[in-house]
């Protein structure tokens, strides 16, 4: 595999030539949603010409400009300023840590929890993975349980497994929580509305996904622990206890967690409120460790820099949707996408809208964005082919989430593959079977909503 940003910027670059390929266009809006059959193609200067300007001119409502070879570059910071406020939330996580390291109070955890379980890990996993996924699921978590991954590959190194497993932990929980959205706020609440559907309706269905969807990803991550000849640990301390400043510090970082889903849910935290948040925490730990305030500071900085690789890869992600959305190629793309599901039978129609979310969450990473921009498209696409806003919702849902897992234009992925320390291309390796079975799940699943009329 290429390195991830050499593969970043092989990424980058086939975006500039797709501004090349594909028919520049866009729809008319109303309050930031798509209004359906008002797609007009736009004029575009498409001749090769352009990709060496050195000044490229900016698209406008009347004539559309493609990238040129200047955009591989420029796009880059442009990326990087978009996504400053996860960027630095990703780095100040990691000084965070740094801080929380240095004060041996993770570790001295790390060790309470080995000892009181025995190091089983066929039953800490499953429960990890439950508590994870349903709050991804009923409460739309995702960028908060960056908090925990260095906590999970600890727990993990203790135990003799990879960094890889304590990712899949945490990574595969969230994403399938994403997946079924059970009462999501930030995907079910937004994408029903859009095709007339009461929020958090046919939740029943949802909550079954999302129990069959999670008992395969536990299924699959203990089989991987199985394959690899895990063992437990046979050197555990039973009688070592926590000193009175580590359990301070770990009871903080407890409650630390019930204020980031009361910050985000109840306050609207976004990432830069995010990213005070945890200076906040390492001054905290700072403080109850007693360490110096040089070594706080140095050790704050220390777990900054392991989180640059993956800082610098959200910057490059968020430059591909730049790049698409300057030379106005998104609403083209979305446009014949629709065109090709319509008028086909309802099954093909469902099961076609899979793929379509599927491709624009390669393209549009964003939950929002993609359902703003594809929810006025496709539901009146299946109403008219015999598909309820529902399934329409739910092949949002599909589509979202199962891309997710796998593309590297995805903030989020790749901020806890940084986070872990795995490598993309070792984690594609390792996902693949899963996403594949779950793909081929998610499309019976979608035949058979239509016909009990879901």
């Amino acid at each position: 595999m290429l390195h991830p940003v050499i593969m970043m910027l092989v990424i980058i670059a086939g975006a500039i030539l797709l501004t090349y390929a594909v028919r520049s266009g866009e729809f008319e809006r109303k309050d930031g949603l798509v209004i359906p059959g008002t797609y007009r193609e736009i004029p575009k200067e498409s001749d090769l010409a352009a990709l060496v300007t050195a000044a490229p001119p900016k698209s406008t409502a009347t004539h559309a400009y493609p990238a040129s070879a200047v955009t591989l570059f420029s796009a880059i910071p442009a990326g990087m300023i978009r996504a400053a406020p996860l960027i630095f939330m990703v780095m100040f996580i990691g000084g965070m840590f740094g801080v929380l390291r240095k004060s041996g109070a993770l570790d001295a955890g790390i060790d309470r929890l080995l000892a009181l379980t025995r190091g089983n890990v066929y039953w800490m996993t499953p429960l990890l993975m439950i508590v994870i996924c349903a709050g991804s699921s009923f409460l739309g978590l995702i960028s908060e349980y960056l908090v925990i991954i260095p906590m999970v590959v600890l727990l993990a190194q203790r135990l003799g497994l990879s960094a890889l497993f304590a990712t899949a932990l945490v990574a595969i929980s969230a994403k399938l929580g994403y997946l079924s959205s059970v009462t999501n706020p930030l995907a079910v609440a937004i994408a029903q509305p859009i095709v007339g559907v009461p929020v958090f309706s046919g939740l029943w269905l949802r909550l079954v996904i999302f129990v069959v969807y999670l008992g395969l990803g536990i299924a699959y991550l203990l089989w991987y622990v199985r394959k690899t000849g895990f063992s437990p640990p046979r050197e555990i301390d039973h009688a070592k206890k926590l000193s009175p400043r580590h359990l301070a510090i770990l009871l903080v970082l407890l409650a630390s967690i019930a204020g980031l889903v009361l910050g985000t849910r109840s306050w609207g935290w976004h990432s830069s409120e995010l990213a005070a948040y945890y200076i906040f925490l390492a001054l905290v730990i700072a403080v109850l460790s007693g360490l110096p305030s040089r070594e706080s500071a140095e050790a704050f900085i220390d777990g900054m820099k392991g989180m640059i690789l993956g800082a610098l890869l959200i910057g490059l992600a968020s430059s591909v949707e730049i790049i698409l959305r300057d030379s106005l190629v998104l609403d083209t793309v979305i446009h014949d996408l629709a065109s090709w599901v319509e008028g086909r039978s309802a099954i093909v129609v469902a099961q076609g809208m899979v793929l379509i979310e599927v491709v624009l969450d390669v393209l549009i990473p964003s939950t929002s964005g993609k359902a703003v921009i594809s929810m006025p498209i496709l539901g009146p696409i299946g109403t008219l082919a015999g598909v309820t806003g529902q399934t329409t919702v739910l092949a949002f849902l599909f589509g979202n989430g199962l891309t997710n897992m796998i593309t590297p234009t995805s903030g989020m992925l790749l901020a806890y593959l940084a986070t872990g320390g795995v490598a993309y291309g070792q984690w594609i390796r390792f996902i693949m079977p899963l996403v594949g079975v779950l793909f081929v799940l998610s499309m019976i699943i979608m035949a058979i909503a239509v016909v009990i009329g879901y």
